[in-house]
């Protein structure tokens, strides 16, 4: 059976740079978010439960959902947030294993950004790698790359698990404080030890 390794961290942590670092390295990666794009763009499968379950505004007009609408609707209404997971995350969760399940890479990294808050992957996943690091360089990050404020991005967190209790789940951490460099040291010894491992899962 394939090595298959869970990627997570909170938002703004680093994780889609180290992911493209193991990528190069060879390592076939299945990014959820992407999934999850897919899965709610126009003609995707989740749409027509979407649709039905919160309405046409929901929607864009190319009948993509609109995503700062929904954003906006599951930060102040938990039951609107369990709904949409209640569509999202089986779909996701299926589709994210079948794509794992076709590579032929030594191993398979699976991104989930809330990989400890959502159940379905934990006991399906070999290892679970932390790519952690100070709360104000996730601010910063993710302010600039996304055009959102400070108290959006502190939202965003708040519904994230705090990063004491993400550490204490994971069986590796990057940090990623530091320069690239130092990043992809990180990776290339994680990267030789997972296939070190891949080579005695089969």
């Amino acid at each position: 059976m394939k090595l298959r390794v869970g990627l997570t961290g909170g938002i703004g942590s680093g994780k889609s740079t180290v992911a493209t670092l193991f990528a190069e390295r060879g390592a076939a990666i299945v990014d959820t978010d992407v999934i999850s794009h897919r899965l709610t763009g126009a003609g995707g499968e989740a749409i027509p439960a979407i649709a039905a379950s919160f309405g046409t505004d929901s929607l864009n007009p190319d009948g993509s959902m609109n995503r700062s609408w929904m954003r906006a609707r599951v930060f102040t209404d938990p039951t609107a947030k369990l709904v949409l997971e209640a569509i999202l995350h089986p779909l996701i969760r299926n589709q994210a294993k079948a794509e794992a399940a076709t590579s032929d890479a030594p191993y398979v990294m699976l991104v989930v950004p809330l990989l400890f808050e959502t159940s379905g992957y934990r006991d399906w996943l070999d290892r679970a790698l932390v790519v952690d690091c100070a709360e104000d360089a996730q601010l910063a990050r993710t302010t600039r790359r996304s055009g959102l404020d400070e108290a959006a991005v502190r939202a965003i967190m708040a519904q994230q698990m705090i990063r004491k209790q993400r550490l204490r789940h994971a069986d590796d951490i990057i940090h990623n404080d530091g320069e690239l460099a130092d990043l992809t040291a990180q990776v290339a010894q994680l990267h030789q030890r997972y296939l070190t491992l891949a080579a005695g899962s089969d």
